[in-house]
C-alpha cells in the first residue's frame, strides 16, 4: 500500500530552455515514497538528468514545484532538504587530497556541523565495497573513474540520506565496479527499507530489473508511463 504522504513530490514541474519557449520539461508529475525503488528510462535528451536535478533543487524551474514531506521545499529549506535527498553525478566532483579528506568534506560545511566522520562507520562500508582502511590514504589523483565513483557513494551513504538521486552512477564502469556500486546502495536500501527510497537513471535495461521495482518512462520532456499504481500526485 502506498502511503498517503510521498517522500519528494514533483508537481506540474516545467523547464524552459533559457530565453525560448521551448520546454526542456513538461508538466511532471509522480511521487516517490518510502521503500520506492524506482528507474528512470527512456533516449538520451528525454530529460532524465533534468528531472533528477529539478527534484533535487540544483536547478530552477519556471513552472509547478518540489515538495518534500508534503511540503513545497524554499529557498531557506534547501540545505537541510539536500542532507536528507542527495543528489549523485555520474562523474562526481572530488576535491583534491585523499580518499579520507573527500570523506571528511561534507563534515567541514555548516550544514552538516552538528554532526561528525565516524571512522567505524567508513570501515563497515569499505568493507562492502572490498576496500580496507588503507584506501583512505590513497589520492583521488590515482583513482581510477569506478574507484571516484564509489568514493563519491561512500561520501553521500555515510550522511545516512533518505533518498539517493543517482544519476547513471554506473554508465562508466567495469561490470566489478558497477556490481560493487550497486550493492552498496543496495545495502544501504535495505539497512531500512520502509524509511528509504532510491532513484536510478540507467539506460542498461538489465540493471533496471536489478536495481528497481517501479520504473518512470520520459520522452521529450515528459512522462510517458509510469508503472507504479496510484502515482498521481496528492491533491
Amino acid at each position: 500500500m502506498i502511503d498517503a504522504c510521498p517522500l519528494l513530490e514533483a508537481r506540474r514541474l516545467g523547464r524552459r530552455e533559457p530565453n525560448s519557449e521551448n520546454w526542456l520539461l513538461r508538466d511532471i508529475c509522480f511521487a516517490i515514497h518510502a521503500s520506492d525503488r524506482l528507474a528512470i528510462v527512456g533516449p538520451t535528451g528525454s530529460g532524465k538528468t533534468l528531472l533528477l536535478r529539478a527534484l533535487a533543487r540544483l536547478d530552477c524551474i519556471d513552472t509547478g514545484e518540489v515538495l518534500w514531506r508534503g511540503e513545497p521545499i524554499r529557498g531557506d529549506d534547501v540545505p537541510r532538504f539536500r542532507q536528507q535527498a542527495i543528489y549523485l553525478h555520474q562523474r562526481p566532483a572530488l576535491t583534491e587530497g585523499t580518499v579520507e579528506d573527500n570523506l571528511r568534506f561534507p563534515f567541514s560545511l555548516r550544514v552538516h556541523q552538528q554532526r561528525e566522520f565516524r571512522g567505524e562507520d567508513v570501515g563497515s562500508l569499505l568493507a562492502q565495497v572490498n576496500r580496507d582502511e588503507t584506501f583512505l590514504n590513497r589520492s583521488v589523483r590515482d583513482l581510477s573513474g569506478g574507484e571516484a565513483q564509489i568514493v563519491a557513494l561512500l561520501r553521500a551513504i555515510q550522511l545516512r540520506p533518505i533518498v539517493l538521486l543517482l544519476d547513471e552512477p554506473t554508465a562508466a564502469l567495469d561490470v566489478v565496479s558497477t556490481q560493487l556500486l550497486e550493492k552498496l546502495v543496495t545495502n544501504w536500501f535495505d539497512d531500512s527499507p520502509d524509511d528509504r527510497a532510491v532513484v536510478w537513471v540507467s539506460h542498461d535495461e538489465e540493471q533496471v530489473g536489478r536495481v528497481s521495482d517501479r520504473v518512470v518512462n520520459m520522452s521529450d520532456g515528459q512522462i510517458a508511463d509510469d508503472d507504479a499504481e496510484g502515482s498521481e500526485p496528492s491533491p
